[in-house]
């Protein structure tokens, strides 16, 4: 493990294409873990973030994506308990040389068909999305009501179009190959995730959908 993560240095090239070639100096890498390794990700969740705010939360983390699901009956301790998450994780970032990209950072409340959404402000260095109805999550989209309209929307369209692609060639190709196209670009689009959004209610149902189109 040692010699896995110590004595690594990087460098930017500018176009590699001779005989012109740019490049900056070797710099030690002092922080992070090598990308694209069978360890990298799994050494990156082992840090002190989960620690720091599993008794406000309960962080969900896979590679670089990292989910905070937040729940309190208590609407007062609710707000407060997303402030307490947000102060932890900005003071973790900063001790860690990393900024949070809030850009890349929202806010989204579930609510039930009689719950009104709260209006909550949010705590950070900069500016933070709260105001969204819907969020891709592991190829996922998750909508607030968990009504799953917007990822059955999507897999609608992706689903046409391979349809209709096979529907174009299959005069010209085996029912092998025919097969292995199905199951590349329709069976394993269908069938991501169905574990969750198959039990949304049969009106929104995939299937339907696809057989009104």
């Amino acid at each position: 493990m040692e010699s896995y993560l110590e004595n690594r240095y990087q460098r930017v090239s500018v176009n590699n294409s001779k005989p012109i070639k740019l490049s900056s100096k070797w710099v030690h890498v002092k922080h992070g873990v090598p990308q694209g390794s069978i360890l990298g990700p799994l050494l990156f969740l082992i840090n002190y973030l989960f620690l720091r705010i599993n008794k406000l939360a309960n962080p969900i983390l896979f590679a670089e994506d990292t989910t905070i699901i937040i729940s309190n009956t208590n609407p007062k301790l609710f707000k407060n308990n997303i402030n307490s998450v947000m102060t932890e994780i900005t003071n973790w970032f900063q001790s860690n040389v990393l900024t949070l990209n809030c850009t890349k950072t929202h806010f989204m409340q579930f609510l039930t068909k009689k719950q009104n959404e709260r209006k909550i402000q949010i705590i950070a260095p900069n500016s933070i999305n709260t105001n969204i109805n819907s969020i891709k999550f592991l190829g996922l989209i998750i909508d607030n009501s968990l009504l799953w309209k917007d990822h059955i929307a999507a897999l609608t369209s992706k689903l046409n179009k391979a349809r209709y692609a096979i529907r174009s060639i299959k005069l010209f190709l085996s029912v092998d190959i025919l097969r292995m196209i199905y199951f590349s670009y329709v069976h394993s689009v269908m069938s991501y995730g169905i574990i969750f959004q198959g039990n949304s209610h049969p009106s929104n149902s995939i299937f339907k959908i696809i057989k009104e189109q």
